[in-house]
């Protein structure tokens, strides 16, 4: 009788360890880092990312891939880039068979994050480039830039180009007012999709409330560096300089390794601007308004922890 018991005891005990080491193994899986809690966990390893998209958009590349080495994390790769001025996702999923090297690159399998930017929508690249994506890659996470406001107005035809843009004259409020459609566009687009795929796939990159809360410092006196909200702009349509360059990058950065950036050496981007006034304390404040505004935003898949 002792000895049944003996053998019972064990036959329960290695039960549960085995329920315990699959159910450890199974969460700590790539198919599970991006579902639930799990979708908020760091991200060590350094990732191979394409880029598609337009001017607000092409130079994170090159950036992410100075803060990443910044960060330690040598193994980031940027696998390639689709390059067109002003476009929509759509145009670059068109670009010819022969020439699209976004899907040849997500073909390979080798992708482990694609970024795309979109002006406005309907843009019916997205879930084209996601879908292909996913086919090629399960685990493969999809980032949708949601930017600043082209010329400081709202056109979703995007046919409206002013010749002159006093980025000086919008208040706060008035550009808070002014995103909140589009910003609302975006995240739904976003939920539609992740809700279409059963699971998290897509993430919005708050870029455009990063720059918002940026202005809002200048506003205030409160950025180095930084006198007026022009300070950002190169142009009417809204170019960035390189502190606005610096700042987007960083918003990536911190969606796509849910690590906070304060603390990253200065990027090159600001190093060789030759400005002296772009130093390490705009370079620490531009790190914290874009670790705030990813933290903040419920669709980055990043949180900061409590």
């Amino acid at each position: 009788m002792k000895n049944q018991n003996k053998r019972w005891v064990f036959s329960v005990v290695s039960l549960i360890a085995l329920v315990s080491a699959s159910w450890l193994a199974v969460c700590s899986s790539p198919a599970n880092v991006l579902r639930g809690e799990d979708a908020v966990r760091a991200v060590e390893k350094g990732q191979r990312v394409f880029s598609a998209g337009h001017s607000f958009h092409v130079f994170v590349p090159a950036i992410l891939n100075d803060m990443a080495k910044g960060a330690g994390l040598t193994d980031h790769t940027p696998v390639g880039l689709s390059s067109i001025g002003g476009s929509r996702v759509i145009q670059h999923w068109d670009v010819p068979e022969e020439k699209n090297k976004a899907k040849e690159a997500l073909r390979t399998g080798k992708v482990d994050v694609l970024t795309l930017s979109p002006i406005h929508l309907p843009d019916e690249g997205i879930e084209n480039f996601a879908t292909l994506a996913l086919e090629h890659n399960p685990q493969v996470r999809v980032t949708v830039q949601e930017f600043w406001l082209p010329f400081d107005i709202y056109d979703t035809t995007f046919k409206q180009r002013p010749t002159t843009v006093d980025h000086n004259a919008p208040t706060i409020e008035e550009l808070r007012k002014l995103h909140a459609p589009y910003f609302q566009s975006m995240d739904d687009h976003v939920t539609a999709l992740n809700k279409k795929y059963g699971r998290t796939v897509l993430f919005a990159v708050p870029v455009g409330q990063a720059v918002i809360a940026l202005r809002e410092k200048i506003i205030a006196g409160e950025a180095p560096g930084l006198k007026t909200q022009g300070d950002l702009f190169t142009d009417a349509i809204g170019h960035a300089t390189p502190p606005l360059q610096a700042l987007v990058a960083y918003c990536h950065f911190a969606t796509i390794y849910r690590h906070s950036p304060v603390g990253l050496p200065m990027p090159a981007v600001l190093k060789n601007s030759k400005n002296p006034n772009w130093d390490e304390p705009l370079n620490l404040l531009l790190q914290k308004l874009a670790w705030d505004a990813v933290t903040h935003h419920p669709l980055s898949g990043v949180k900061a922890a409590p």
